[in-house]
């Protein structure tokens, strides 16, 4: 008897005693699976593979149905490639080409995954923004040493050097890593800031314009001082418009008199000698009435002394005047409250005589003078006899 398997067997041979198997069935009775079919687990039936000719090296797989797969490549059927490859070719799974700065990439397209160390690019192969790729091969990828204030951020290492340049400076600064203040800006708290001169300094006498340091501008034009060349120079002031610095004109007062004297036998007018000029005048008004010839106008006596100079001698001369005056006041006051109380001091004088009793004040002689409470009827006693009692407080008197 052929004794074949009722799943796996479409028959039996009787001239032969051969079961004859279905597809995917295999042995004598047909009860076992062929190659390339699996039996799962508590299932009766075989199964096929279905493993990748590429990817496996058999069409064989386990009772599992997992096909044995090729290096680089993975999953049940051995379809898909394995993490940190890339299938290349629809037969072959190569390794990703990430320079040692990533473990994984598009298993489709080979384009690398996460990469680490400041790199990106499709292997990894490029430094990010902001980073160089140092000459030493271990350093990988440095940041640049420019701000971003004052470039771009970004640098290279220019062909046969080894230190980085940034790419590009903003406007204010220069310098290898933009760390410098260009002609015309000054540093204002690490800032490069635009020298303010009004207009009135010329970059091609002074490139700098300024001191890098403090910003005081260098080199002032057109009559200017100043920090910031706001100022006149001495000798100039604004005109109307209050745009320019014109020379200052020189106002003159009336002529000054000639002082003469006459002499005998001569009509010929002599001025004051020179002792005299320099004891009875200051030097600005010797100045100003014999103007001291110079050879520069700017020079001249009367840009000498300011406005502001003249305005104070005179505020000073009106103080000193007000201060007299205001003496002279109280010493008269003083000296009139003086008379006054003296006018008022009592001063008596009694005179005896036989039989008569007179009476005299320093008061009677003077008039219109104040004799109210110098004599008191209560201090004062005629006694029966004819005399004078003259009674204090402390003592009594009797004439």
């Amino acid at each position: 008897l052929c004794n074949c398997s009722s799943v796996g067997s479409a028959g039996c041979d009787r001239a032969t005693g051969q079961c004859r198997c279905r597809a995917g069935y295999a042995g004598l009775r047909c009860h076992g699976c062929a190659r390339g079919f699996f039996a799962g687990q508590g299932a009766q039936q075989c199964q096929p593979c279905r493993c990748s000719p590429a990817g496996a090296t058999s069409e064989q797989c386990d009772r599992s149905g997992k096909c044995q797969c090729k290096v680089g490549v993975t999953d049940l059927k051995c379809d898909r490639c394995s993490e940190g490859y890339y299938r290349s070719n629809e037969t072959t799974c190569e390794p990703c080409q990430c320079n040692n700065h990533s473990q994984t990439c598009d298993n489709s397209t080979g384009t690398c995954l996460d990469c680490q160390e400041n790199t990106e690019g499709k292997h990894c192969e490029l430094c990010k923004e902001g980073f160089y790729r140092s000459t030493h091969p271990a350093h990988g990828c440095q940041h640049c040493p420019c701000s971003i204030v004052a470039s771009t951020g970004t640098c290279h290492i220019p062909p046969g050097e080894s230190v980085p340049r940034c790419d590009k400076c903003r406007p204010g600064y220069t310098g290898l890593n933009c760390n410098q203040c260009d002609k015309g800006y000054y540093n204002s708290d690490s800032i490069c800031v635009r020298c303010k001169c009004n207009g009135n300094v010329d970059p091609a006498l002074s490139p700098s314009v300024c001191r890098p340091d403090s910003g005081e501008c260098i080199g002032c034009l057109y009559h200017t001082t100043g920090f910031h060349c706001e100022l006149c120079a001495e000798g100039y002031s604004r005109d109307s418009e209050g745009t320019n610095c014109t020379r200052k004109e020189a106002t003159l007062g009336p002529e000054p008199t000639e002082f003469t004297t006459s002499a005998p036998n001569t009509t010929k007018a002599t001025s004051f000698s020179t002792a005299v000029l320099n004891s009875t005048l200051s030097p600005t008004t010797v100045q100003t009435i014999f103007p001291i010839s110079s050879s520069d106008n700017s020079t001249s006596a009367f840009a000498d002394v300011s406005w502001t100079q003249f305005n104070i001698i005179i505020l000073t001369v009106i103080i000193i005047v007000v201060v007299l005056l205001m003496g002279f006041v109280g010493a008269v006051y003083m000296y009139r409250e003086y008379q006054n109380r003296k006018l008022n001091a009592p001063f008596w004088t009694i005179e005896l005589k036989e039989d008569n009793i007179s009476f005299s004040s320093y008061h009677d002689s003077i008039p219109n003078a104040d004799v109210s409470g110098l004599l008191e009827d209560d201090g004062n006693e005629v006694a029966p006899n004819g005399q004078l009692t003259l009674t204090t407080p402390m003592h009594n008197y009797k004439a």
